[in-house]
């Protein structure tokens, strides 16, 4: 059974280090999830449809993935602990395999678009590799709900700094280097290769900076592929919580990947996109450090209904703002990010309480299985910011590069505004379903450390 050393706080700085692992995540992924669609199709010469169709198949291989990863990663036992071994060993391939994403290679259509499949196929694994991990390691580091609302609020902001980067920085950065070198593709390749060696020694840096204070016997550490029915069958905040990531993945997926064509063709400002992705990540330096005191005053369901809330009422205001007025919809964006941030950063912080009563319910605990199912789950979502965008776009007739129709203008109207905000109406819907409030939680969590107390006894009895 777990046992902890007794800890009621986490120093800042470990918490730190633990979110410097998100920063460095979202330098590279994030790229990848904003920028991606618009290289495939606008640079490296893919169509929109075949670009997200590419970009579903891949999601679906690596959700697929993820429960496997989630099984091994719970069996690992190492001189580094259980999860943070991956930080170490993941971060060189991850930066490797980020820049071969953004490399346009001298093959013929066919070869390029195999080539685009294997390196995003595996990037996405490598990813899944270290992430599940990396998540799976709050629950590791302490099991008090208070600090782990804290760390995850630290985490989620280096998170949003991280997108920050990406979304003002990236755009900035590959279009210097695209005019000093030449070539927009070497462009992109070198500015990914900056993005990844950053995030590569942050990963490093998190492997260093933390701890693993809730550890497992080896006797109990037998997780099995087929546990993960047995969570579905038992864990009902389990089951809330993945529907939840689906769709606040896709809609934030959809959003960040439409954004650069809003703006670059309903707006026509193309100049606008670096501050539009900006917008997008800035109000997580206001908005998160106070979510530990939202959590007291709100309790889970107000806090993210509130939240989902408020970006409804931002996206669906674009409908209605006039493309000239710049002011207005950047105003809207700033709303929509607001909630969209506050609830995104939020939702985190649940998953050790599904790691905690998936324990209470079956004896085991399954950090590493459980981020491996949300993560299943998430990447569905994210599969949509890739493949709803591009085949939307291309039903309603884009076409790369060239000024665009009313028709092609509509369709990115919709998919920026209309589609995510019935989305987030479903969030709302399912996450009234989650049954696990602070009073049940602190009942459960005192329940385990009996139960804890009553093993690691009988242990010392045993050898005595």
């Amino acid at each position: 059974m777990p046992g902890e050393k007794t800890v009621k706080k986490i120093s800042m700085v470990e918490k730190v280090g633990y979110a410097s692992g998100d920063f460095a995540c979202n330098l590279i992924y994030a790229t990848v999830s904003t920028y991606l669609l618009f290289f495939y199709t606008d640079v490296f010469g893919l169509s929109a449809a075949t670009a997200g169709t590419m970009f579903l198949v891949v999601r679906i291989i690596d959700a697929l993935a993820d429960p496997f990863i989630g099984t091994i990663v719970d069996r690992t036992n190492s001189r580094f602990g259980r999860f943070r071994p991956y930080l170490l060993f993941g971060a060189f391939p991850f930066v490797i395999l980020a820049i071969l994403c953004f490399t346009t290679p001298d093959f013929s259509d066919m070869g390029k678009l195999i080539y685009a499949y294997i390196t995003y196929v595996g990037l996405s694994l490598t990813y899944t590799a270290i992430n599940v991990p990396y998540g799976a390691l709050t629950s590791a580091m302490t099991r008090n709900n208070q600090e782990v609302v804290s760390i995850t609020s630290v985490r989620m902001l280096f998170a949003n700094l991280g997108g920050l980067v990406v979304a003002f920085f990236v755009p900035l950065l590959a279009a210097y280097l695209s005019d000093t070198s030449g070539s927009e593709s070497l462009g992109w390749q070198l500015t990914m290769a900056i993005m990844g060696f950053i995030g590569g020694c942050l990963l490093i840096f998190c492997f260093k900076s933390t701890k693993e204070r809730v550890t497992l016997q080896k006797s109990e550490e037998k997780i099995k592929l087929w546990d993960i029915f047995e969570q579905f069958r038992v864990n009902r905040p389990l089951v809330v919580l993945s529907i939840f990531f689906i769709i606040i993945f896709g809609v934030n997926s959809i959003s960040n990947s439409v954004g650069i064509y809003y703006v670059t063709y309903n707006l026509g400002r193309e100049d606008l996109v670096k501050w539009y992705g900006l917008l997008g990540s800035l109000p997580a330096l206001v908005i998160l450090p106070f979510i530990p005191k939202l959590h007291q005053l709100l309790g889970k369901k107000k806090l993210l209904n509130y939240a989902l809330l408020l970006n409804i009422i931002g996206l669906l205001a674009l409908l209605f703002v006039p493309s000239s007025n710049v002011f207005l919809i950047l105003f809207f964006r700033l709303i929509a990010a607001a909630g969209s941030l506050t609830a995104g950063g939020y939702m985190w912080a649940l998953i050790p309480e599904t790691i905690e009563y998936g324990e209470y319910r079956t004896g085991k605990r399954m950090g590493g299985l459980i981020y491996a199912i949300i993560g299943f789950f998430f990447k569905f979502g994210m599969a949509l910011g890739g493949v709803v965008p591009g085949l939307v776009l291309d039903k309603f007739g884009y076409v790369a590069n060239q000024a665009q129709t009313p028709e092609a203008l509509t369709g990115i109207l919709i998919t920026a505004t209309i589609i995510p905000a019935i989305l987030l109406v479903l969030a709302m819907i399912d996450i009234n379903f989650y049954n696990l409030d602070e009073k049940k939680y602190k009942n459960m969590v005192r329940e385990l450390e009996n139960r804890d107390k009553v093993y690691l006894d009988h242990i010392d009895d045993f050898k005595a």
